[in-house]
């Protein structure tokens, strides 16, 4: 069973900055395509950022280019979410997940079959 675990999720003030980590057991972590996605209150899971095996290519939604940054360190079988000058719209459940195999850095939901629990994030203005 694939096992994915979020962390650094918290209360931060409106610009702050904000690093979420997703460790994965090295079954669902190796050759894989790793992703984030978050649930805000009341909306549906959105995508978030992408990146695969080699971590040379990136996938980020429009809503959060250039504030945000996602990257692997393989060696730890970890991924990151670097979250720059968070806004309020930053309210969500951040979530990890994992795609089969490397597919890129993919951002269709439905590709992704394996994921974490979720890590709240809450910004306030």
């Amino acid at each position: 069973q694939a096992q994915l675990v979020e962390s650094g999720g918290r209360l931060v003030q409106a610009g702050d900055s904000l690093r979420l980590s997703c460790v994965a057991d090295v079954r669902t972590f190796v050759a894989s395509t790793l992703g984030w996605f978050r649930q805000a209150p009341g909306k549906e899971r959105e995508f978030v950022a992408a990146v695969n095996w080699s971590g040379d290519k990136t996938a980020y939604a429009d809503s959060v280019k250039g504030g945000f940054t996602i990257y692997r360190d393989n060696r730890e079988k970890t991924i990151y979410l670097q979250m720059d000058i968070l806004g309020p719209d930053g309210t969500a459940v951040y979530s990890c997940a994992a795609a089969k195999r490397d597919q890129g850095a993919v951002t269709t939901i439905r590709k992704y079959d394996s994921w974490g629990q979720g890590t709240r994030v809450t910004v306030s203005s």
